[in-house]
């Protein structure tokens, strides 16, 4: 039997720990159970959502026109203008008719003036995208906010206050003792 700290077994961090009920821990989300799935017939998104080769080419392709139209100033619009904003991604539809655009403004999540500018600005940048991706259809733009940024930011809290409390060391090489380096 291995012997790992409580912290690393927790924390999913061993490779080969066990639960209590003999099952080993998933590593990194990847497992469940003993069962990996794989491929096209495995359940997955593809039929009921996961997007397919194309699909990601061509939102990758929309993601790089947009965000090209956004720095070299291209919409006219104060609001966007002076708005430094990051498009993280953008998920077209299976016939590419529409497309969502994940934004996030450089500070996190998204204003609602952004927001409205963006909607006011869609149909030029509809437009746009046409002329530049060359589809036979130019896609609706329907922008949201993407909040993976703050999911992201909140799990690696948790993470941090897991690791604390069991005394290891944290990203930036803090443990649990009293919040100093200095002992």
């Amino acid at each position: 039997m291995r012997a790992h700290s409580e912290a690393a077994v927790l924390l999913g961090l061993a490779r080969g720990a066990m639960r209590p009920d003999g099952r080993r821990l998933p590593l990194l989300g990847l497992e469940v159970g003993n069962k990996m799935r794989k491929g096209r017939n495995s359940g997955g998104r593809e039929r009921g959502g996961e997007l397919n080769q194309r699909q990601l080419r061509v939102g990758e392709r929309l993601r790089h026109i947009l965000s090209d139209l956004f720095s070299r100033g291209a919409v006219h619009d104060p609001v966007i203008a002076e708005t430094p904003l990051t498009i993280s991604e953008v998920r077209v539809t299976r016939d590419l008719r529409q497309a969502i655009v994940y934004v996030v403004e450089l500070g996190g999540g998204l204003s609602d003036d952004v927001k409205a500018a963006l909607e006011r600005a869609a149909p030029f940048l509809r437009g746009e995208v046409a002329r530049a991706a060359n589809l036979k259809y130019a896609p609706s733009l329907t922008f949201r906010p993407d909040e993976t940024f703050a999911e992201s930011a909140r799990i690696d809290a948790l993470l941090d206050e897991a690791r604390r409390s069991h005394g290891i060391p944290t990203v930036d090489g803090q443990a649990d003792d009293g919040g100093s380096k200095h002992g």
